[in-house]
């Protein structure tokens, strides 16, 4: 399990710049063009986790260019090619530095604040008398600033006009996309047998003042999953919910004393803890595609993502 695609430094053609996130590698070209690899490394709390995830990458990048192309008539989408499993290669853009968050449902961060007593998240009011994993009368829209460090930090709407971080006329865009966008993640997971808890979304203008979306959807990384069935008789008798997403990892790092606090020290990850979030990562792939994972070879997974992205690039 231990070939995993961690730090990239890859020098391709016409490179104009690599910028390294949490989890993916993201390679400036000219002629407006981004390739943007997702590695395998993992990321709670803001921390990068010290081991990768077998296929991460892959999961994600694949879930992503399928929701990509389900929603491209609602919003036009930065991807033109996946040249390799783990990478898609797009438009560059000028990224808006907001996050779209959208929550169907009071779970992870929205269930922490309204346990805390808060019932107002980002300017919006949460209904009172509502427990873990109730559905919201309908999705509430929570913004978070894109932090280039440290934990991104929920921001209301009218904070966001009022710095003028994006204006009005976009911002009320922005909105409408992501309403729309989760409408249709909801039906195509439903599709599956899984409900679209909660997720984020992130856009871009393009050279041509055209606004993209950009980034990955509807991945584990991104979004929440509870399985429908047994959903309504876990919640009538107080039980957790059956999930898929990295809920379950933070929720390991919880039990194990860490949330990214100052004084607390990261776990170590066992292998066999690396390879259960593996597993859980391709049961969430086949779960929302319904096609079965074909692992991408990983004997020698840097040459191979080397190579697919030049062969692209000189064609």
């Amino acid at each position: 399990m231990s070939n995993t695609l961690g730090t990239t430094n890859f020098k391709f053609p016409s490179q104009l710049n690599h910028y390294k996130g949490k989890v993916r590698e993201v390679y400036t070209l000219e002629n407006d063009l981004v390739v943007m690899i997702a590695s395998d490394r993992i990321s709670a709390f803001d921390y990068i986790l010290p081991k990768g995830i077998p296929y991460k990458g892959q999961v994600l990048n694949q879930i992503a260019e399928l929701m990509l192309n389900a929603t491209s008539d609602i919003v036009p989408n930065w991807k033109m090619a996946t040249p390799d499993p783990s990478v898609t290669v797009g438009k560059t853009c000028k990224v808006f530095p907001i996050e779209m968050v959208i929550r169907g449902y009071l779970a992870g961060h929205a269930w922490r604040e309204y346990k805390a007593g808060r019932r107002m998240l980002c300017g919006v009011t949460m209904p009172e008398g509502m427990q873990e994993n109730d559905e919201f009368p309908e999705p509430i829209i929570t913004p978070a600033t894109k932090a280039e460090e440290g934990h991104d930090e929920d921001i209301a709407r009218e904070e966001i006009i009022k710095q003028g971080i994006i204006s009005e006329s976009d911002y009320l865009m922005l909105e409408d996309y992501t309403r729309k966008l989760f409408q249709r993640g909801t039906e195509l997971v439903e599709d599956r047998g899984l409900i679209l808890v909660d997720t984020k979304y992130e856009f871009g203008r393009a050279e041509n003042g055209e606004i993209l979306l950009i980034d990955e959807i509807h991945t584990p990384d991104s979004s929440r999953f509870f399985y429908a069935d047994g959903y309504a008789e876990r919640q009538s008798n107080g039980e957790k919910q059956k999930q898929l997403s990295k809920e379950f990892v933070r929720e390991w790092l919880m039990e194990n004393d860490f949330q990214g606090l100052e004084g607390q020290t990261m776990p170590d990850m066992t292998d066999a803890f690396v390879e259960l979030v593996s597993e859980r990562y391709i049961e969430l792939f086949e779960n929302i595609t319904g096609k079965a994972f074909v692992k991408g070879d990983i004997s020698t997974i840097e040459s191979r993502v080397e190579a697919n992205v030049l062969d692209w690039l000189q064609k």
